[in-house]
């Protein structure tokens, strides 16, 4: 589905009935990385996937460059379809995304699932790492991204015993602009720290990390679960940075164990 909004075109899928599930995709992929948890969830939720600016079917608005950017796209969206209040879910980026939405529209959070994020701002050597990489996607694309970001999203079993899984994700940064990569370094790099946030967090939160997960490792996770009033902790077996696709099933059975014992 596209709508425009805004003079904007965005990309998104809109399935099922009940409580709306709205689900911010990570860099550099796109909406497509949660087709596991739709295709789980669409009988009994109304599911919601979004393509952030520059991403799959979105148009990129060049001078909207800020995770709050990328926050007021989500809201319009849910504007767009006339949804007042959501569950959010919110995986790497996503997970900032989904930090900024509730810093700046608390009242359309009912409730958040943080996957494989994490509340601190970046490091100097960090944001020197997104500017390394923004140069590395002007010189040589998408693809260039991927042999550097494919280690860092799977766990190793991941990269070593299932291909499918390499080269689905592979294939999703490929369709990544150049341009819509490097927004979203430079939004990332400029974030602020939402240590400060964490405390101030009312909704029912659900916190998600896959086991072997690199760039965000487990003790990230542990770190948003002590300081969001209580927050569940899941960590996922055999999964690394995209727990969502890399264990499904177990993605999956966390959420729905989450919105039931909530009632959501």
């Amino acid at each position: 589905m596209k709508a425009v909004i805004h003079g904007v075109t965005v990309g998104y899928t809109d399935q099922g009935n009940g409580t709306p599930l709205v689900f911010i995709h990570a860099f550099p992929l796109s909406k497509a990385m949660w087709q596991p948890q739709v295709d789980a969830l669409k009988d009994t939720y109304r599911v919601i996937t979004i393509d952030l600016g520059g991403h799959g079917e979105s148009d990129i608005v060049l001078w909207h460059d800020s995770l709050d950017d990328f926050a007021k796209q989500v809201i319009d969206l849910l504007d767009h379809l006339e949804i007042a209040q959501a569950v959010f879910v919110g995986l790497s980026m996503g997970g900032y995304t989904l930090f900024s939405i509730y810093r700046n529209y608390p009242h359309r959070v009912k409730a958040m699932v943080l996957a494989d994020t994490r509340a601190q701002a970046d490091s100097e050597g960090g944001k020197a790492g997104r500017t390394s990489m923004a140069e590395v996607a002007f010189k040589d694309g998408a693809s260039a991204i991927a042999d550097m970001m494919l280690p860092k999203l799977l766990a190793p079993a991941t990269l070593n015993q299932r291909p499918e899984i390499v080269e689905q994700v592979r294939q999703m940064i490929l369709q990544t602009s150049t341009a819509g990569i490097v927004v979203d370094l430079v939004a990332m790099a400029a974030r602020p720290d939402s240590t400060d946030l964490l405390p101030t967090i009312t909704c029912p939160t659900l916190v998600i990390v896959g086991e072997d997960d690199q760039a965000t490792p487990v003790t990230e996770s542990e770190y948003l679960a002590q300081r969001i009033p209580g927050a569940t902790l899941v960590t996922i077996p055999h999964a690394g940075h995209l727990s969502n696709i890399e264990q499904p099933a177990a993605f999956n059975q966390a959420l729905n164990s989450f919105l039931n014992q909530r009632a959501l």
